[in-house]
């Protein structure tokens, strides 16, 4: 039996993480809470990736907190100053003693007679397991696993003669001067590293087997940094914020309802930056507009390195790998040094935990998400997922505040446990994500999905979220709040601890 209890476990000391726990702390006060992050430091994505030009892929006045100014005046902001935002959250709330590093969580049980989970977690400093108890699981684990990338499998892979590296495992102090860089992948990672080596590279190339729509975004937002001069922080963040999310959700709705519309403006502002230094066959996607992610080109870097001949783009399919680079199914050799492999994530969810109730194993992948936040059918857990149209933190802000929501329902109505049922037999199963990305495609048997009405439905829409996770009933004949059928139902969770180990 677990021999510690808190009320809320919190999985993950990243940027979902350490604003959970900023909200748990002001909107429940009384509650106990512990981070359990499996690495050594806090940041997750933001302290694990290290690769050239790692930076934020959407403007930080929606990426940051809710909660907390973004006042540097870069509004696409570099790895190192969103960790420094991350780390500095953490300490203005005092959230880093509720931080326990290298605490790889192994599996979690749900207890119905008890209304606990029991989460057995490896201490990989000693090697020691233990076991901890809560009446709340928050995950923050993010959607991907951060043992390693995904890496197809290529022919020939051992016979070339230079270096392999995925971005995800990016060596310290990486010497790349003067070699030549292929970089396969066409993703926001790809996006980013191709111009970051220009300047140390002897050439890099971007190797892709179809194009992706790009936009080319200033780094930093002049309007708003002239506004500082003028206006407190916390307004300007303000009107910023709210001005950036109504510019994200118009443009995501313009872009599906008129995507031929969308297509040639996209176009038309890469060929304008491009000029004629480049075949915009390279630049011309075979499927609309946010069917994928859209990239983000910081002050247009990637096409200025292409039109100064130190980047270049090459559309193909890979034959194999050689000694001396990849020979391409066109018949072509790209000769290099060094091959990047941005092919993506592997994703996990959960961070990879094996969840059970009442030590049976309970597949998430056959439930639906409640209001995107609950699995159905399994009580007392939260998960902390993104949106994928527009930044991150947008939707996990929401998802804390709901969360904290839950847990003063249940203490208002004396219950410890709540359970997302769906007792509607119109409501069918559908992909948790309806976009094409290869990662998505690959995770679609790893995820929760989402059903064909609200609230299992998915919008990926920030105002309707906000108005269904900040305002909406929380009795509404979905949401059972209940007690555990249990002798001790009258114990607080601690007690129940306490008696179960006499």
């Amino acid at each position: 039996m677990a021999n510690e209890y808190v009320d809320v476990l919190i999985i993950g000391a990243g940027l979902s993480g350490i604003g959970a726990a900023c909200h748990l702390k002001k909107n429940c006060p009384t509650k106990s809470f512990a981070i359990l992050e499996g690495r050594e430091r806090m940041g997750g994505t933001w302290d694990l990736f290290q690769y050239p030009g790692i930076r934020s892929d959407s403007d930080m006045y929606t990426l940051g907190y809710n909660f907390k100014p973004w006042t540097n005046p870069k509004a696409i902001a570099d790895g190192p100053s969103i960790l420094g935002y991350i780390k500095e959250t953490a300490q203005e709330h005092n959230i880093d003693s509720h931080i326990r590093y290298q605490q790889k969580v192994k599996s979690a049980n749900w207890s119905n007679q008890d209304a606990l989970w029991t989460v057995t977690i490896k201490d990989t400093s000693t090697g020691k397991v233990k076991t901890i108890s809560c009446n709340f699981f928050l995950s923050c684990a993010g959607y991907y696993s951060y043992e390693s990338g995904y890496q197809p499998e290529f022919e020939g892979k051992n016979d070339f003669e230079g270096k392999i590296i995925h971005p995800q495992s990016w060596p310290k102090n990486f010497d790349y001067k003067g070699k030549k860089v292929v970089v396969i992948g066409s993703g926001a990672t790809a996006v980013t590293i191709v111009p970051a080596m220009t300047d140390t590279a002897k050439h890099v190339t971007m190797l892709q087997r179809s194009p992706t729509y790009m936009m080319s975004l200033p780094a930093k937002d002049e309007s708003i940094n002239k506004l500082r001069k003028y206006l407190p922080d916390n307004l300007v963040y303000r009107i910023a914020r709210t001005r950036n999310v109504a510019l994200s959700i118009g443009t995501y709705q313009v872009s599906r309802r008129f995507p031929e519309k969308t297509k040639e403006f996209l176009l038309a502002q890469v060929e304008r930056q491009l000029g004629s230094s480049s075949d915009m066959k390279h630049f011309t996607p075979n499927y609309n507009p946010w069917d994928e992610r859209l990239c983000a080109v910081t002050n247009g870097d990637l096409f200025k390195a292409i039109r100064g001949n130190k980047a270049s783009v090459v559309t193909d399919h890979i034959d194999k790998f050689t000694k001396k680079g990849i020979l391409l199914k066109s018949g072509e050799l790209l000769e290099a040094d060094i091959i990047i492999t941005a092919t993506g994530l592997n994703v996990q969810m959960l961070g990879g935990i094996k969840i059970s109730v009442d030590n049976r194993r309970f597949n998430i992948t056959e439930n639906m998400l409640y209001k995107g936040v609950l699995i159905e059918n399994l009580p007392n857990l939260g998960l902390v997922f993104g949106y994928t149209n527009a930044s991150w933190t947008l939707k996990a802000d929401l998802v804390s505040e709901y969360v904290c929501r839950l847990i003063n329902q249940m203490d208002r109505k004396n219950m410890r446990q709540c359970t997302a049922i769906n007792s509607d037999k119109k409501v069918h199963h559908t992909p948790f994500l309806e976009m094409r990305s290869g990662y998505i495609q690959r995770a679609l048997n790893k995820v929760p999905q989402q059903g064909s009405h609200l609230p299992w439905k998915l919008y990926q829409n920030y105002a309707f979220d906000m108005a269904m996770l900040r305002l909406g009933k929380m009795n509404d004949g979905i949401i059972h709040f209940s007690h555990p059928k249990s002798e001790t139902t009258a114990l607080s969770p601690k007690d129940k601890v306490e008696t179960m180990m006499q």
